[in-house]
């Protein structure tokens, strides 16, 4: 494997960190069982999200590369290849860990530079993903983020964020803080085969429950809604039934979209397990990485229909992650990498 595309050199780019910081790690445990973990030393931990990006946020703080919870539609595998990595099960099994996280964003926060944006956090690969219980980063960086005051959100299919709830709920009590929960559908026999390193479904929606029973409201983020798979009125209304028992804010859909790298991992997950199904995507994605407008207006007016029926409403722009007027800082960001955005 190569570094060199993130850690810079005499003529190139400001290295993200440098080659002789990777160290290499291989636990023999059964929860980590052909994971390989590359410990790095960050030089920057807060990135902004490229301007044309959808997001109503702009900066992001994202601890590790790479995503054990396997998602075969992940739109986060092309930055994999960034490191001459694979982005199908190299992205799933090859984890870059930036150790230093939290200390370095603690010094990011104190820059006269920063003017203390919202930060999100799971935008690019999830924080709680399973390398977070064996490196703990996620609780120094929620009390650099409480310390200062800053607000922040996490999207997460993790329910690991339980254990730092204690820190959730003092954050929440000097800044603006915005949880949701990734639940794209309720079918355990989808979720096997197209999630299969991240907690059931049932399991993260437990999770909102104990997280909106402890007083920090939880949005759940629809996504992704999977067409001819995830799609039907049955499916639909099974999932926002389950939110809203749940006790979560809010229910907002997100259709598939099959960027570069994860279009072609996807596609052949398709091939091997729906083959019928192949013809039909390659119509509805001909015209780039996303369905057709039709389809996403009528899948959004499907969920926010029956989450009025249950007794939720679909959230407004942001609101999951608690963002009330998105700023743009004329400040340049602090020496952070752009980030790619979710959307």
């Amino acid at each position: 494997m190569r570094w060199d595309n993130l850690t810079g050199g005499p003529t190139g780019p400001a290295a993200l960190f440098g080659a002789d910081a990777v160290v290499t790690r291989t636990i023999d445990t059964p929860e980590f069982r052909g994971i390989t973990f590359h410990e790095v030393r960050a030089r920057s931990i807060v990135n902004r999200v490229p301007g044309a990006s959808r997001m109503p946020f702009e900066w992001t703080v994202n601890p590790y590369r790479g995503c054990s919870h396997a998602c075969v539609y992940c739109f986060a595998r092309k930055t994999h290849s960034y490191l001459d990595l694979d982005t199908g099960i190299g992205f799933d099994s090859q984890i870059v860990v930036k150790t230093n996280a939290p200390e370095l964003l603690r010094r990011e926060l104190t820059s006269p530079r920063w003017t203390g944006a919202h930060i999100a956090m799971g935008t690019n690969v999830d924080c709680y993903q399973r390398a977070e219980g064996r490196y703990r980063l996620m609780p120094g960086i929620i009390e650099a983020l409480r310390d200062r005051a800053n607000p922040f959100s996490i999207l997460t299919k993790g329910t690991l964020i339980l254990r730092d709830l204690p820190l959730l709920r003092e954050a929440a009590e000097v800044t603006e803080v915005g949880i949701s929960v990734s639940v794209g559908f309720t079918d355990t026999g989808l979720w096997r085969t197209v999630e299969p390193g991240t907690p059931s479904p049932a399991a993260r929606l437990a999770a909102v429950r104990t997280l909106t029973d402890a007083g920090i409201e939880c949005g759940v983020l629809m996504a992704p809604v999977i067409p001819f798979l995830g799609d039907s009125p049955e499916q639909l209304r099974a999932t926002v039934r389950a939110v809203a028992e749940a006790g979560a804010t809010s229910a907002t859909p997100l259709v598939l979209h099959l960027r570069p790298g994860a279009r072609e991992w996807f596609m052949a997950w398709l091939g091997a397990h729906h083959p019928h199904l192949v013809p039909r995507y390659e119509r509805m994605y001909a015209g780039g990485s996303y369905a057709p407008t039709w389809y996403q207006r009528r899948i959004t007016r499907q969920v926010h229909e029956l989450a009025a029926e249950f007794g939720i409403g679909p959230s407004r722009r942001g609101a999951a992650r608690a963002v009330v007027t998105p700023e743009r800082p004329q400040d340049p960001a602090p020496a952070g990498a752009t980030q790619l955005s979710l959307l």
